[in-house]
């Protein structure tokens, strides 16, 4: 295939980050199908256009329906609020174009569920945007870990923080409300920690889990004094088991001062440990217990050329790659999956397992007991 038209709906933060990333990922990678920006959708009309002009896609729409039946749009890019990713997703599947999704999939797992049966059925490609997991430093935590680095895996310890929420007074929105929204920190942030423990561990067995609504209620924002309730949850944690047998606790929160995008995780060997932090996200540290006790001691991997695709992007170790970055090579791994004829990674169906273990969690937190999640 010569070129892919992209269809983008949304123009918010991850509608920017995804018209940046369809722009530049010929650019970086150069083995790929060139991709042509076809159609941006957003409301109004003239905000569609705007951004049309800003983005570089060649028309602008008001009507999502419509991008999706253009015949020059191959892909639909889908970056809005979480309650219209079933109704866009299943129209594009049932079109026949591939579906690249911004997480979480849907607001309940049985939404989930669905769309993946309509993937499979349409025989399209899909995505779901868990970026963090292309990090080249992710990659090289993966090898590490498969090699043997750290021994064999006992633990994983992973927070995921941002704040947010964290103001009392800030101002009530659609994601404070189960329709619009589904989970709260949940599907904002903790599914993220849970695609890389996934990742790096292995999918989950078992989970219990707290949760808890830090601010019950927050202002309505229109000068009245009235407050609407916050319906699903700011903080959450949880004490896992592993199908390998690999115990570990994650927790998450929307309400942490200070947190602005704080993924951070250890991995936990016989033999050593890895510490990420996505604050710092050019650099992993490694623990091995080996060689003479005096000289053992965490040391810093700072990402560079040696650790791929980083030197796609910029040839010196030092320069660091960002965030937008890791949705180039999230979109370079989807296009090489189209081009190849297989599906991508977290397609669907990988992605559906961290929608079970996030809602698995908050079921957990309402009843207090044990979810199994085989």
């Amino acid at each position: 295939m010569e070129s892919l038209g992209i269809g983008l709906i949304g123009t918010g933060f991850m509608g920017k980050c995804h018209a940046l990333a369809y722009n530049s990922v010929k650019a970086v990678f150069g083995d790929v199908p060139a991709t042509r920006l076809e159609v941006l959708c957003d409301v109004p009309d003239d905000k569609a256009s705007g951004f049309a002009k800003q983005f570089g896609f060649a028309r602008a729409t008001s009507d999502w329906k419509d991008l999706i039946a253009d015949p020059k749009v191959d892909i639909v890019c889908i970056t809005t609020p979480n309650k219209v990713h079933k109704e866009m997703a299943l129209a594009a599947l049932e079109a026949g174009k591939h579906v690249h999704l911004e997480k979480p999939m849907a607001l309940t797992m049985e939404d989930a569920r669905e769309m993946l049966a309509a993937a499979e059925t349409s025989g399209a490609k899909t995505i779901v945007g868990y970026n963090y997991l292309h990090n080249p430093a992710m990659s090289h935590a993966r090898k590490l870990i498969a090699e043997g680095a750290i021994g064999r895996l006992v633990h994983f310890r992973g927070t995921v923080d941002e704040d947010y929420q964290a103001d009392p007074e800030l101002a009530w929105t659609w994601r404070a409300t189960r329709a619009d929204a589904g989970l709260g920190t949940l599907g904002d942030l903790g599914c993220h920690l849970v695609s890389l423990a996934t990742a790096l561990v292995g999918p989950m067995e078992s989970l219990i889990a707290e949760t808890k609504t830090v601010h019950a209620t927050r202002p309505v924002g229109d000068g009245t004094g009235e407050r609407r309730a916050v319906e699903n949850e700011d903080i959450a944690s949880a004490l896992l088991t592993f199908e390998n047998g690999v115990h570990g606790i994650i927790s998450t929160s929307r309400s942490a001062w200070g947190r602005k995008s704080y993924i951070g995780f250890e991995v936990h060997g016989t033999e050593g440990m890895i510490i990420f932090d996505q604050e710092r996200m050019n650099e992993l540290r490694l623990y091995q217990n080996r060689g003479a006790l005096s000289e053992q001691g965490f040391k810093t991997l700072l990402t560079g050329p040696a650790h791929p695709p980083y030197g796609q992007f910029v040839p010196a170790a030092g320069h660091q790659l960002g965030f937008n970055d890791l949705k180039v090579i999230e979109v370079h791994e989807f296009l090489s999956a189209i081009a190849g004829g297989r599906q991508a990674v977290p397609s669907f169906r990988e992605a559906l397992h961290f929608e079970a273990v996030i809602h698995a969690i908050a079921r957990s937190g309402e009843t207090g007991q044990r979810v199994s999640l085989t």
